[in-house]
């Protein structure tokens, strides 16, 4: 299975199709699979690169705390082992914090990125949500926690959906048949990340192609955090779906899909 020493750790990753690069960065909790149902259309066009980020999956798992800075660098890292110079980059929640700091710290590697539910920096509402993920986490069995996490994640539309609402009971019963879940303390370091990503006052200096998407009924990452990220990058475009979550790409992935590969071929 295809790893690669990037920043220090082993960071395990799957390819699919050709042509310009694409970084896919994930978010809390997932690995980087959770792409196939995208990259099933992207692979069309572009160099899919699907990563388990440090303390998911298949790739390392160190104690924390970790930061989206060091994440950043994983991901950079990555970059250099696999000798892409640049690529595009599409990053959802957390991965959207990682795709920041990625701009920030390496912005010649990224040639334009696609922040998905994104957020700056943390208000109380958000830190108490990332909080209360690590007790959740704790204290519940796997289907249980998957259960929480949907109920932050997908709006009214997609439970009151017959097709939707299977869908979460499957993903609940595909958690509890999980042989190898995510450990307690890799996702207590992956929420530290989350909680201290403050990269607001920096955001004025992106200087590549920016598109914020993200769904209007978002209770997670509420739309004032993609609002305020969209005003701050120069020239960052802005889309969001109405009746949707923070799992927009979704409830919305007949439009989602073509969306980002029409964007991401724009010049």
């Amino acid at each position: 299975m295809p790893h690669v020493a990037a920043n220090g750790i082993q960071l395990y990753y799957e390819e699919a199709g050709e042509g310009p690069p694409l970084i896919c960065i994930m978010g809390i909790t997932g690995p980087g699979s959770v792409w196939s149902n995208h990259v099933a259309l992207w692979r069309r066009h572009f160099r899919c690169v699907m990563v388990d980020n440090r303390g998911v999956g298949l790739s390392d798992m160190p104690p924390g705390p970790y930061t989206s800075a060091m994440m950043a660098d994983d991901y950079a890292g990555l970059m250099d082992a696999l000798q892409i110079d640049r690529a595009r980059v599409v990053g959802c929640s957390m991965g959207s914090a990682i795709a920041q700091q990625l701009m920030l710290r390496h912005p010649a590697r990224v040639e334009s990125a696609v922040l998905m539910c994104p957020w700056a920096r943390c208000d109380r509402y958000a830190r108490d949500v990332f909080e209360h993920l690590r007790v959740a986490k704790a204290k519940l069995v796997a289907a249980e926690f998957v259960r929480y996490v949907q109920l932050l994640i997908f709006a009214k539309p997609f439970w009151d959906s017959d097709a939707g609402y299977e869908a979460l009971l499957e993903g609940r019963r595909l958690a509890a048949e999980e042989p190898s879940p995510q450990p307690l303390h890799a996702l207590e370091a992956q929420a530290d990340a989350c909680v201290t990503h403050d990269v607001f006052d920096e955001l004025q200096r992106v200087a590549c192609r920016t598109l914020v998407i993200g769904g209007k009924n978002d209770i997670f990452t509420p739309r004032w955090m993609a609002e305020e990220i969209a005003a701050r990058i120069p020239g960052c475009d802005l889309h969001l779906y109405d009746n949707a979550g923070h799992a927009f790409h979704w409830e919305c992935i007949d439009d989602f899909n073509p969306r980002i590969v029409e964007w991401f071929l724009q010049r």
